[in-house]
């Protein structure tokens, strides 16, 4: 029986990384994993680490464009992260989300939550500072409590845009991201062939190529939107 053993860290690849320097660790990232020192180059990974970055900061923009296009009098936009979660991420985001709005002449406001109290108190500032919507950061914590994201979007009557589908099924307006099963997928694979012998230094990190937007049309109805039909054509999936 072979003693080598595959690590998928979904948490956090950095911790897993610091962890051991020879346990091969296949991961998903949403920042480049070259910036984040997980790997020495997409190509040729090196060390004991390989996997999936599946591009979220790359889509911010595009995400900002949708929201738009589904909210066309959205003027001022917030923006929802983890200050505990890992700080080149939270930083990528933010960094991306101010430059796409910047360029499209939206105003942006960031807002901070790590708990179901600060995120209730991030919908009391979007309601007080009369915020037109709202963009969530990707990040576990989120996705964790979509149902309470969701929940208070409708009770405030605010558009809401992410990078996962989970949020859109639990009522949000709209996500567009990688998609997760083609990811896990790939993870998966990977795992498989390093159980069989193959050295995460020979496998080239891989960048996610199939995308989805998904568009909550019960939603845009209670915001009282329109979704145009360019959209309903270009959606992956539309919920009804």
């Amino acid at each position: 029986m072979k003693s080598t053993q595959a690590v998928r860290e979904r948490v956090s690849p950095l911790a897993a990384k610091t962890a051991t320097t020879t346990i091969p660790i296949v991961f998903s990232s949403a920042e480049d994993p070259v910036r984040l020192g997980l790997v020495a180059s997409l190509p040729r990974p090196g060390g004991n680490l390989t996997g999936i970055n599946f591009l979220n900061a790359e889509l911010v923009a595009k995400r900002l464009e949708l929201l738009r296009e589904l909210g066309p009098g959205v003027a001022r936009v917030a923006v929802l992260v983890n200050p505990a979660g890992p700080l080149p991420i939270v930083e990528t985001v933010l960094r991306e989300v101010e430059g796409a709005a910047r360029a499209m002449g939206l105003q942006v406001q960031v807002l901070n939550a790590s708990t179901n109290r600060e995120i209730d108190a991030a919908f009391g500032a979007l309601v007080r500072e009369r915020v037109d919507a709202l963009f969530v950061s990707p990040g576990e914590i989120f996705n964790s409590r979509r149902v309470q994201l969701a929940t208070m979007a409708a009770r405030h009557g605010i558009p809401m845009t992410s990078a996962t589908r989970e949020i859109a099924e639990a009522g949000g307006l709209m996500s567009y991201g990688a998609n997760l099963a083609d990811v896990w997928h790939q993870l998966g694979v990977y795992t498989g062939r390093i159980l069989k012998g193959a050295k995460p230094a020979d496998l080239p990190v891989v960048q996610s190529s199939k995308f989805e937007l998904v568009i909550n049309a019960q939603s845009a109805r209670m915001l009282g939107l329109t979704v145009p039909d360019k959209l309903l054509v270009a959606a992956d999936e539309v919920i009804e």
